[in-house]
């Protein structure tokens, strides 16, 4: 079987430092092996939010850091972060997405694709469609 390819959105980006979760860590818990996936839009999304400052933007500034390290970015033709992934879902280009934002969770499971969110303090969980 291939490697499973997982894509994350920014708010899985930013759990590292909003709730202390070792995301990459996580993943491999979950999963084993996996590669990490990140729509240029998420990328995008992480560097506007870096500039805020504050707590969310020092999240997000980790996340942009972590996401150019370890992550694949992809092109989509969607250039909202929450449609280039539901995009990527849908097309069978990821096998997994990693949120905690509730409509994008729903939105992906409609997709048929499952969803690997935050369940408890600092696990994450897969919900199957």
């Amino acid at each position: 079987m291939q490697t499973p390819r997982v894509a994350l959105d920014t708010s899985a980006l930013m759990m590292p430092v909003e709730l202390d979760v070792r995301l990459f860590d996580e993943l491999e818990r979950l999963l084993d092996a996996y590669e990490p996936i990140l729509p240029q839009a998420v990328l995008e999304e992480l560097r506007r939010l870096s500039e805020k400052g504050g707590q969310e933007g020092t999240a997000a500034t980790v996340g942009h850091d972590l996401a150019t390290e370890r992550c694949l970015v992809v092109d989509t033709d969607a250039s909202y972060a929450d449609d280039a992934l539901v995009e990527l879902a849908r097309e069978g280009g990821v096998d997994y997405v990693v949120t905690n934002d509730r409509p994008l969770r729903d939105r992906v499971l409609e997709a048929s694709r499952p969803v690997i969110a935050l369940r408890g303090r600092n696990k994450l969980a897969i919900t199957q469609p």
